[in-house]
């Protein structure tokens, strides 16, 4: 039998795995011109049509206890499922896995950071000074190493709206620890992506009246299928039980993986290149990172 941390561990690498096969399948969708809030939209629609026959009893008999807390359920299902999904679907169609995939892994120092302003987990000058570089690594891979585009306000969109889902996902985890819920994790998951479907709903139709309609096709069955069940299904309830068990600032340095297995498979996949500001922006990240997990006195 595997200890509860090496259990949480299984299930923290899992999620990263899947994960980073979504960043994969979702620069793959860019590709054959699948638009991102309706890839998101049919991913949650079909994830919830699963989850219904094993959450509904529990769902109803705690609607109460659901209703009063509705408000952090609302905003878990908006940072998760809504913003952060949907954004990295639509970054990729114009930005590197490579650097996505670099920025997305600053969230667990951005996790520590949300810890601290939501006075969930205190934090330490280690932590602060973590966060600096790590966010100084994010704008040397946005600038790509030239200070140039930083005085001109130069930058790839598809990176800038990156950040934006780096800090979604980052309040989500932060949010997710900050109160221990009454209901197994495959119904959280369910009433999470519940609320989330709530303003994806809108962005999905006005994403088709704009004319951005998917085909029904072969890769369209291929990336809804796997979206849904792997990083859609199985890396949320993963990741759930893993922090869990052990807590969010320690799941959070998993989400690390994700940068080698996304990097190998954009380099194998999509040709892409490791450039030498993504190593430069990679260096403060670690540094960032290795500093936030020293102890200190706390502030």
């Amino acid at each position: 039998m595997f200890s509860k941390d090496k259990t949480a561990y299984i299930f923290l690498i899992l999620a990263t795995l899947f994960w980073s096969g979504n960043f994969i399948v979702g620069k793959a969708a860019s590709f054959f011109d699948i638009p991102p809030f309706t890839l998101n939209f049919y991913r949650w629609t079909f994830a919830w049509l699963i989850l219904a026959p094993f959450t509904f009893k529990e769902i109803f008999n705690k609607k109460k206890y659901i209703l009063d807390n509705i408000k952090l359920i609302l905003v878990l299902g908006i940072t998760s499922i809504t913003v952060f999904n949907s954004i990295v679907y639509y970054s990729l169609n114009f930005t590197q896995v490579i650097s996505g995939v670099l920025m997305i892994s600053t969230i667990p120092v951005m996790i520590i950071f949300f810890c601290w302003v939501f006075r969930i987990e205190k934090t330490n000058i280690y932590q602060i000074i973590g966060v600096i570089l790590s966010l100084l690594g994010v704008v040397v891979i946005l600038t790509k190493a030239d200070l140039s585009k930083l005085l001109n306000l130069s930058f790839n969109k598809g990176d800038l709206w990156m950040v934006v889902a780096m800090f979604s996902w980052a309040m989500y985890s932060a949010l997710l620890r900050k109160k221990k819920f009454e209901l197994s994790q495959i119904s959280l998951l369910q009433v999470i992506i519940s609320s989330g479907l709530i303003l994806l709903l809108p962005a999905y139709l006005i994403e088709m009246s704009l004319g951005y309609r998917a085909s029904i096709n072969l890769p369209f069955i291929l990336t809804l299928s796997y979206v849904v069940i792997f990083p859609g299904l199985a890396s949320f309830i993963f990741w759930i039980k893993g922090i869990a068990i052990i807590g969010s600032n320690r799941s959070g340095i998993f989400l690390h993986l994700m940068s080698i297995f996304s990097t190998t498979l954009a380099i194998l996949i999509f040709k892409e290149k490791f450039m030498f500001f993504h190593l430069i922006g990679a260096s403060f990240i670690i540094a960032g990172i290795i500093l936030s997990s020293r102890r200190k006195a706390n502030v």
